[in-house]
Formats: C-alpha cells, sequence, structure tokens
C-alpha cells in the first residue's frame, strides 16, 4: 500500500506541476472552449486573480506532492481546486471528467492513507 501510495502522490504531483507550469509559462495552446464553459472561463480571466491563485496553490501543491513534504497541508490545500475541476468537467465540459475524476479520487485516496494526521482536528 506504501508503494501504491507513492505512485498516486506522484503522478498528482506531476498532473498539477503540468497544469500551473503549462499556465505560467504558457507553453501550451488554451484549448477551444464552447457555451456555457466559454462564458465561465471568461469570468474567470475576467477576475485577474482567482485563475492565477488557483495555478499557485496548484503549483506548491504539485511541489509538495512530489517531493513528499507537507503533504497532508497540500491534501487539504488542493481538496477545494480538486472538486471544483470535477463540477466544472462534470457540468461544463465533460470530455475532461474521466481525468478531473481520477484527479479527485486520487486526493480521496491520499487524504485516506494519511488520515492519522488528521485525527487531532477531528477530536475534543
Amino acid at each position: 500500500m506504501k508503494i501504491a501510495t507513492i505512485i498516486v502522490r506522484v503522478l498528482i504531483g506531476l498532473l498539477l506541476l503540468f497544469a500551473s507550469i503549462s499556465f505560467f509559462f504558457k507553453l501550451a495552446p488554451e484549448p477551444e472552449t464552447t457555451g456555457n464553459f466559454k462564458a465561465f472561463n471568461m469570468g474567470l480571466v475576467a477576475s485577474t486573480y482567482l485563475l492565477p491563485l488557483a495555478k499557485t496553490v496548484e503549483l506548491l501543491c504539485g511541489i509538495a506532492f512530489v517531493t513528499g513534504r507537507f503533504v497532508t497541508l497540500a491534501n487539504i490545500l488542493i481538496l477545494p481546486i480538486t472538486v471544483n475541476i470535477l463540477f466544472i468537467n462534470y457540468f461544463l465540459a465533460p470530455e475532461g471528467l474521466p481525468i478531473a475524476g481520477l484527479l479527485f479520487l486520487g486526493n480521496l485516496f491520499l487524504i485516506y492513507r494519511y488520515w492519522d494526521n488528521y485525527k487531532t482536528v477531528f477530536t475534543p
């Protein structure tokens, strides 16, 4: 189970690193968006701070996952972002749903594996 945890942690970390680095350095062209997803994406871009903030959190959590340091904190920080990625893909862009689902399930798996670190938060 320890090897599975390392594999999932590193794969999620690399995915987050790729997504954030390609956003900041414009390594990949922006995908063509249509309909409601285009309107949603235009709103994110118009806010000027929300997308860079989310990508910065993705970058920091990706580094934490790949290095294996602060994974407990990174799991909690990235959880709202993975939930939003899942919902955006479910409701607006279903073609990305398999990757979003795997990212969310991987995040839940890591939270489960590091659950002993969270016990003190939930005990009186």
